[in-house]
């Protein structure tokens, strides 16, 4: 399989190595990146096949990766729309529609797209993805191949639930980074240094998450186990339960996905 990235930046890097690392031959990836010196760090960094610009060449492929700014993507679809022929065309755009993609690309009906979440850069993300009904099983089988270069995938029957993983996944490291914060710094007021207060909020929530995808149990259960009558744990909880701190975090997911429902509307305004 032989693919095109449009656009070298962070998360196109991610996946690229993810890719040589199972065993992709450079020879058959191809970059498409205007930038002068991210296009020559790609070139040292991969010995990959790069272009400064949308050409037939560059894009003389099995699968296209769009890896640009949702902001850009209207006018890389328009460049790209008369040289597409039977590629599969994956987009890692946040925000941007399908349908709307497709409608930028001229009616272009085998297209995925994909919201992964930063993770990634570390091969440890994981990637919500949507294809129109013109996808075939062996493409959806390609598009999961790349995304699975740099974390797990969950496959999507409509794309209105994108708006939740982009809210709950793509969003969801942000919130994880918040309550490190908050530990870390509790850590620090408790009297411990920054370091081992960095130290066991990181190793707390490795070591937790770890055991919650290996464990039989769903998360209240492990909870609970922790959880001793009358111990330090369960005066935690009750003071996170008396400020409602659950409906809070529920809140704040449902306004990241209304925000992404605005963000399609207004991106799709476009073209």
């Amino acid at each position: 399989m032989k693919i095109t990235f449009i656009g070298g930046g962070n998360m196109a890097g991610a996946l690229i190595g993810g890719l040589m690392q199972r065993g992709f031959n450079p020879g058959d990836i191809h970059v498409v990146e205007i930038n002068d010196d991210a296009r020559a760090s790609l070139t040292r960094a991969f010995k990959l096949n790069t272009y400064a610009g949308i050409s037939a060449e560059a894009v003389q492929t099995d699968l296209i990766v769009l890896a640009v700014k949702p902001q850009q993507l209207c006018a890389v679809a328009g460049e790209l729309k008369s040289l597409l022929r039977r590629q599969l065309v994956i987009s890692i755009a946040a925000g941007v529609r399908a349908q709307d993609l497709a409608r930028w690309l001229g009616d272009y009906a085998r297209l995925v797209r994909a919201m992964p979440n930063t993770p990634a850069l570390v091969r440890a993300g994981v990637t919500g993805l949507y294809a129109l009904p013109g996808v075939s099983a062996v493409e959806r089988g390609q598009a999961q191949q790349v995304m699975e270069a740099v974390g797990a995938c969950v496959w999507l029957e409509e794309e209105a639930q994108m708006d939740a993983v982009t809210a709950v996944s793509g969003s969801g490291p942000a919130y994880v980074f918040y309550f490190i914060e908050a530990l870390e710094a509790a850590a620090l007021e408790l009297g411990l240094s920054p370091a081992q207060g960095r130290e066991l909020a990181l190793a707390t929530f490795l070591g937790s998450a770890q055991l919650a995808r290996q464990s039989h149990d769903d998360p209240a259960t492990l909870r609970a186990k922790v959880t001793s009558k009358g111990g330090t744990t369960e005066r935690a909880i009750q003071s996170l339960e008396h400020a409602d701190v659950k409906a809070l975090i529920l809140r704040a997911v449902r306004s990241a996905a209304e925000r992404s429902r605005e963000l399609g509307d207004e991106l799709g305004k476009q073209g």
